[in-house]
């Protein structure tokens, strides 16, 4: 487990920040094996998700649900699904698979180096 992440090595409390995120440059949301080709992963906590339409194409969105807000809750059979009424976004652009929503998910840049994804 160490070895996946610097980051937890003495002065851990100060490592990114310690303000709460804030905009980009943390550290990596994930390692790109963690995200499966024609899905995706909801990271609930930075308020995004991460997919990968295809092998080695990976995109991000913002979470959060443009029918009410809601943070959306799963990624299964190519769309990221919002639990709280039912929209469903395309994994590969963001926009409305499903209403009620009637707009996309915010597209988030990322950036995809050695193996890791981090917001840009």
């Amino acid at each position: 487990l160490a070895a996946a992440c610097g980051g937890s090595s003495g002065g851990g409390d100060s490592a990114d920040g310690g303000s709460g995120g804030g905009g980009g440059g943390g550290g990596a949301l994930a390692s790109t094996g963690d995200i499966p080709v024609g899905g995706g992963k909801v990271f609930e906590s930075e308020k995004v998700v991460v997919t990968q339409p295809s092998q080695g194409e990976f995109k991000a969105f913002s979470a959060t649900c443009t029918h009410r807000g809601c943070t959306v809750g799963s990624v299964s059979g190519g769309t990221i699904n919002c639990p709280c009424h039912g929209s469903k976004f395309k994994i590969s652009d963001g926009s409305v698979a499903r209403p009620p929503a009637d707009k996309p998910l915010e597209e988030k840049k990322i950036t995809v180096q050695g193996g890791k994804i981090s917001l840009a």
